[in-house]
């Protein structure tokens, strides 16, 4: 099963994280960004201006991470309205890489099921392959 790489800065993503226990994590900090992946991932981000972010680019920047992110998920806050979760969807158009799924704050149950339904589907795609 893909392993998911996250970045946190308020502690949402941490928290969204932490409902799936059980699937292997990496948390991206801003003191040692330049985490290099050996199999694949799937990112979760939160929604910050770039410069909060540049630790996540240093990341994706780093080694084949790139090539082995599968895909992302963005985390925000609907209050924002146009610029919930633009952040992942920065990060589509610079990498070239799909989003999966959007969710608010730490995500729900069912945010946790998608991802978990999408870590399984890209399991099972790997398998075939």
């Amino acid at each position: 099963m893909p392993k998911l790489a996250y970045f946190s800065v308020t502690g949402q993503t941490r928290r969204f994280i932490a409902k799936l226990p059980h699937i292997e994590s990496v948390e991206i900090t801003v003191t040692n960004p330049f985490i290099e992946m050996d199999e694949p991932f799937v990112l979760v981000v939160p929604t910050y201006v770039s410069e909060v972010m540049e630790p996540v680019n240093d990341f994706l920047e780093t080694g084949d991470n790139t090539r082995l992110c599968m895909g992302l998920f963005g985390g925000g806050n609907r209050n924002f309205a146009d610029l919930f979760c633009f952040t992942v969807h920065d990060l589509e158009q610079q990498y070239g890489l799909p989003v999966l799924h959007e969710f608010e704050f730490q995500g729900s149950d069912y945010d946790v099921q998608k991802l978990e339904s999408e870590l399984d589907r890209m399991s099972q795609k790997t398998k075939r392959v």
